[in-house]
């Protein structure tokens, strides 16, 4: 599933994952608004033989104030700010996948659009190879938006980011994680009540731990001013998974792959505190 950028204005709350955060420069407004464009090429989940392909474009509001966060890199509130740390709480969805679209699960639950939400740890690790390198740590819980916001499960996703930006208005990111879920988050996933097996499709239940291990790159460039382009990468790995053995698990390996484009309307004049 694939992470989007923040749109307050839109129904839905979206905000960028590694393939597409990017460190504000330091001459970036305490508020900006805009639209952004996107198109994704996916897997339908981790383990999946089918992809699915999705294009949206929304509005966006950033505000990047002390403590009242909305950027490229995540939305909530920020508690704690140093050189070193920072933790906060916040928002993330990825789009789902319908299961009339996915034919190893024809016919159970559709995995909808999942929203998370809790807190996040993040520590600047210095520079390397004339880039910033960081850990974060985001726990959160997983809500399903077209379920009525039933609550899916927890999960639990560190990663490793390294970022750069170059002149001419080019950036970086590569970005290395896993993502770990309880076993409720696996089971809506990877579990086939006995009412939903079939042939080929025997009950299963999952267990807790690792979803993928994911290796993520992104690029983007500004086009003047207010245009920017994006492209990004990512590959979601289920060979050491927890719940390997499930039959909706048909793949070892899977990519996605997106390009993005964004407009800035409206800018402060007033700078961001950081």
């Amino acid at each position: 599933m694939t992470k989007l950028p923040l749109s307050p204005l839109f129904p839905l709350v979206f905000f960028a994952g590694s393939a597409l955060a990017q460190e504000n420069p330091p001459s970036a407004p305490l508020w900006d608004v805009g639209l952004f464009a996107v198109g994704v090429s996916q897997q339908a989940y981790p383990g999946a033989a089918e992809r699915i392909n999705r294009g949206l474009v929304v509005p966006t509001v950033y505000y990047r104030g002390k403590y009242l966060r909305a950027d490229g890199d995540g939305a909530g509130i920020r508690a704690i700010k140093t050189p070193r740390f920072e933790f906060d709480i916040g928002f993330a969805a990825a789009f789902g996948s319908r299961s009339d679209e996915v034919e190893i699960r024809r016919g159970m639950p559709e995995l909808g659009t999942m929203v998370e939400f809790g807190p996040r740890a993040k520590w600047n690790l210095g520079s390397y190879t004339d880039g910033r390198l960081r850990a974060e740590f985001p726990l959160r819980g997983v809500f399903d938006l077209s379920d009525s916001f039933r609550q899916k499960g927890v999960a639990f996703e560190p990663k490793l980011i390294w970022e750069r930006r170059v002149r001419d208005g080019w950036s970086y990111n590569a970005s290395i994680g896993a993502l770990i879920g309880d076993r409720k988050l696996n089971d809506t996933f990877y579990g086939v009540a006995p009412a939903h097996a079939r042939a080929g499709r025997p009950a299963y239940v999952a267990d807790s731990g690792l979803i993928a291990v994911r290796l993520a790159a992104g690029v983007s460039h500004a086009l003047g001013n207010d245009w920017r382009i994006f492209l990004f990468t990512r590959i979601d790995d289920v060979g050491a998974a927890a719940n390997k053995d499930s039959p909706l698990m048909q793949k070892k390996t899977g990519g996605s792959v997106g390009f993005g484009l964004s407009y800035t309307i409206l800018r402060s004049k007033a700078a961001a505190s950081d």
